[in-house]
């Protein structure tokens, strides 16, 4: 069987990129998803820092697997569009410089107390005006369902996956733990869609643990990854609060990072989300 890649948001151990390189080398990763680069969002480097950043990582046998983009973090009806536009082509030009063959991005913030269904036409409008922008770039657009989105459950994420096929998914188990969502049917039924997998796990209550700790019933869907020919694999410890977090957060949003567990510093955390991780994947 090919073997399995491993990347993680090591901005999690370290807001410096010799410090992610550091952590990804330590615990035996084969590279990264970057979304912070010297505490600045990926999306907001100089093609130059882009540039310099690449080098690190090709020096140090690591992979650019993805570009942790906050594009389509908006709100749909308040934040401008078209500028958010202009940032998304700024961040496929990184992209490119990086290696990155993904980028993650979002299906826009909808309004608190409003029903998302209203908006589907508009989020189904503006990501194809996102994908037309990407095609033919070598970087494939891949949604993650975070919470507080268009495409927070598994009913809307099909909404964008069958309208828009070449918008692929990234499942993340803990952002559906947080909406309510069974892991194991949303998993089976978006499986056919994704390009890859967040490792990230919450208790019922939302707040995020080590992979197996929680209800995001991991090793399950890790199996079925794996058997459906997955290869690749990020992880998103989110068990302390890091810098540059509250960023990407839903303002007013409640953080829930680092209440289950104390750790003594950021990569102390992050080591120890890599071990749940190789211990939960065991055998597999």
């Amino acid at each position: 069987m090919d073997r399995i890649f491993y990347y993680a948001f090591a901005d999690e151990s370290s807001p410096m990129v010799d410090g992610q390189i550091d952590a990804l080398k330590r615990n035996g990763l084969d590279g990264i998803e970057i979304r912070n680069v010297d505490d600045v969002n990926v999306a907001d480097i100089t093609l130059d820092k882009a540039r310099e950043v690449k080098a690190k990582f090709d020096n140090n046998g690591l992979k650019i697997w993805s570009i942790g983009s906050p594009i389509g973090k908006i709100d749909i009806e308040k934040d401008d569009f078209k500028a958010h536009l202009e940032k998304l082509k700024h961040t496929i030009e990184i992209a490119n410089i990086l290696g990155a063959e993904n980028m993650r991005m979002f299906s826009f913030y909808i309004p608190e107390g409003k029903d998302p269904a209203i908006f589907k036409n508009e989020v189904i409008d503006r990501l194809s005006v996102m994908e037309e922008i990407a095609r033919g770039t070598g970087v494939t657009l891949c949604h993650e369902n975070e919470k507080g989105i268009y495409g927070d459950t598994t009913e809307r994420c099909l909404d964008i996956y069958t309208a828009i096929p070449n918008i692929k998914g990234v499942f993340d188990p803990a952002n559906m733990v947080q909406c309510k969502e069974d892991t194991k049917e949303a998993f089976a039924r978006l499986s056919k869609y994704l390009k890859y997998i967040h490792i990230k796990d919450a208790l019922e209550d939302g707040n995020v643990v080590p992979a197996g700790e929680g209800a995001g019933n991991i090793r399950h869907i890790i199996e079925q990854y794996i058997k459906m020919g997955g290869r690749h694999i990020t992880l998103e410890p989110h068990l302390a609060v890091f810098s540059g977090l509250a960023g990407l957060e839903k303002k007013g949003e409640e953080i829930q990072v680092g209440k289950t567990k104390s750790f003594g510093s950021n990569e102390e955390a992050f080591d120890a989300g890599c071990a749940a991780l190789r211990k939960v994947t065991e055998g597999l």
